[in-house]
C-alpha cells in the first residue's frame, strides 16, 4: 500500500472519528474530492478496503434510500490512535473545518430517523423518529396495511416530522 493511500485512509478514520454520528459517503467524497486528497474510484477502493479490514462498517441511511452511512469500529479507533501522527496538519484543519462547517447537515442527516417492516399476518408498521444527540424526542410507530403505504409514510416523514411533532406537542400541551 502506498503511502498516500494509507494517508487517504488516515483521513477518513479522522474524519468518522471526530464526527459525533455516522457520516453518508457522499459527506466523506465532499471533503476527499473537494480537497482534492484523491478521486472518486481510489475513494470507493479506500472505503472497501477500510471495511474489509474492519476497521470502518456501514450500513444503508434508514430515511435516504441508496445512501450509505459510515462509522469507525473500535478497531478502527485503535489503528488511528497508533498512526494519528502520519495526518498531514493540513488535512486536520480541512477534517476541523468540514465538520464546523457541515455541522448542521450532519446532525441532520442522522436525527430523522425511518424504517418499516412487515408485522406478522397483519400488513406492515412503519417506525419514524426525532433524534437529538442525547435523546429521542418523538418515537412514532403506525401500522398499516401495506409495504407500499409504509414505505411512503417513512419517505414523507423527513420533510413532515417537525410539523408533526409541533401539533402534537400544541395538542398534548
Amino acid at each position: 500500500m502506498s503511502d498516500s493511500l494509507t494517508t487517504y485512509k488516515l483521513i477518513i478514520l479522522k474524519m468518522l472519528d471526530q464526527a459525533t454520528v455516522p457520516l453518508t459517503g457522499s459527506q466523506i467524497s465532499d471533503l476527499m474530492l473537494v480537497h482534492e486528497y484523491t478521486d472518486y474510484f481510489t475513494l470507493q477502493q479506500i472505503l472497501a478496503e477500510l471495511e474489509e479490514t474492519g476497521l470502518v462498517e456501514h450500513r444503508e441511511h434508514s430515511t435516504r434510500p441508496g445512501s450509505t452511512l459510515y462509522q469507525i469500529t473500535d478497531s478502527g479507533k485503535s489503528s488511528l490512535a497508533y498512526f494519528a501522527e502520519r495526518i498531514p496538519e493540513a488535512a486536520l484543519q480541512d477534517i476541523n473545518a468540514f465538520l464546523k462547517e457541515h455541522e448542521i447537515e450532519i446532525r441532520e442527516t442522522f436525527s430523522n430517523v425511518t424504517d418499516c417492516f412487515p408485522a406478522g399476518d397483519e400488513g406492515w408498521l412503519a417506525r419514524c423518529l426525532v433524534r437529538e444527540p442525547d435523546s429521542t424526542l418523538i418515537e412514532l410507530t403506525l401500522s398499516v396495511p401495506s409495504e407500499d403505504e409504509a414505505r411512503a409514510i417513512c419517505s414523507h416523514w423527513q420533510a413532515k416530522s417537525q410539523e408533526i411533532y409541533a401539533y402534537i406537542m400544541r395538542e398534548l400541551l
